[in-house]
């Protein structure tokens, strides 16, 4: 009885990457991501919008790659292991690489967005009000540029009709 268990423990150890792998890359950040997206909170959006692009550029590197990676033998763990890095809250791995790595490559980058497919409006879609739009200019530019277009913009329309005497400063908008 005591040989079956511990065949039963090697096979379990020798096959631990390809049990836990799906488990760790894929159901537990599907969970996390739905529950994130029936939260108010943009932070965790981001760590799973984040993981997600990740978890792409990682599978189509395996793809590309894939002849080459075969004569890796411990890659399977090493993906486990960046993988849990990536996934684990702690640890927000996955924030971390695209802060460091992702954004800045993809901000230094000037080109032309081939794939724009203007948007149909429909029933379903419902741009970004004006509040929405607000915040996330504040966030990709800072508070600081988002007053000074507010100022230049209140400035131009002064000059073009003297009926507005009023300037919003930023500090009229309460979170």
């Amino acid at each position: 009885m005591g040989s079956g268990a511990g065949t039963f423990l090697k096979v379990i150890f020798k096959n631990f990457d390809v049990l836990a792998g799906p488990v760790v890359s894929l159901a537990y950040p599907l969970y996390a991501s739905i529950r994130a997206i029936e939260t108010k909170s943009t932070v965790d959006d981001q760590q799973w919008l984040t993981y997600w692009i990740l978890y792409s550029m990682i599978t189509l590197f395996e793809l590309t790659f894939a002849k080459l990676i075969e004569w890796i033998p411990i890659w399977s763990y090493a993906k486990l292991i960046v993988t849990c890095w990536l996934v684990i809250p702690y640890f927000s791995g996955a924030a971390y690489v695209y802060e460091q790595y992702v954004r800045p490559f993809y901000q230094n980058r000037q080109s032309v967005n081939i794939w724009y497919v203007p948007s149909k409006k429909d029933v379903f879609s419902k741009p970004d009000d004006i509040l929405t739009a607000a915040e996330k200019y504040i966030k990709e530019n800072g508070p600081e540029d988002f007053k000074n277009i507010i100022h230049q913009s209140a400035g131009d329309r002064a000059s073009s009709s003297s009926s507005s005497n009023y300037i919003f400063t930023g500090e009229d908008y309460r979170y």
